[in-house]
């Protein structure tokens, strides 16, 4: 768990970018992209990681500009990927402003539960990657080539030499 701000503006740095280079890898026609008829498409995914950065995180204490929790996803890829670029941005400079390094052990009441400032940190940057991931099953679905997050995905397994996984 972060004792440091510095600590989860290193990670979430390194995080938003892997999101902003997927979100990147979007077009228009694949935002309606869905495992199953009564799935969420790409569209709503990718929006809920961004409207979701506000929700939580203005929760503990922030102003994060972002949308609101019940907006509807823009219609084009652009739209989406440069608003998650806005609004990752935006958390980054509510935490430098605002939070201290004692902060991060305080409680707050979150979700019906007591959470430390900490948790908190680490729970949006977990609930990213967990939609990240289903992003990126859709994307494979949609025929979109999927960047590597934590290594090189199988498109890029050539750069480094090496055949193309199966």
């Amino acid at each position: 768990m972060y004792t440091k701000v510095s600590e989860f503006l290193q990670d979430w740095k390194k995080e938003s970018e892997t999101t902003f280079k997927i979100l990147s890898n979007l077009t228009d026609a694949s935002l309606q992209q869905k495992v199953t008829g009564e799935g969420r498409n790409i569209a709503y995914i990718a929006w809920h990681i961004i409207i979701t950065i506000g929700e939580m995180m203005n929760r503990g204490g922030l102003s994060v500009d972002a949308p609101a929790e019940d907006s509807d996803p823009p219609v084009t890829a652009e739209e989406i990927k440069s608003k998650y670029e806005y609004v990752a941005n935006s958390l980054g400079s509510e935490v430098e402003a605002k939070w201290t390094d004692a902060m991060m052990s305080d409680e707050l009441d979150l979700y019906g539960e007591k959470w430390k400032r900490a948790f908190l940190c680490e729970a949006l940057i977990k609930h990213e990657i967990h939609h990240r991931g289903q992003l990126t099953v859709l994307m494979r679905q949609a025929g979109l080539k999927v960047p590597g997050a934590y290594g090189p995905a199988k498109e890029e397994w050539s750069n480094y030499g090496m055949p193309e996984a199966r």
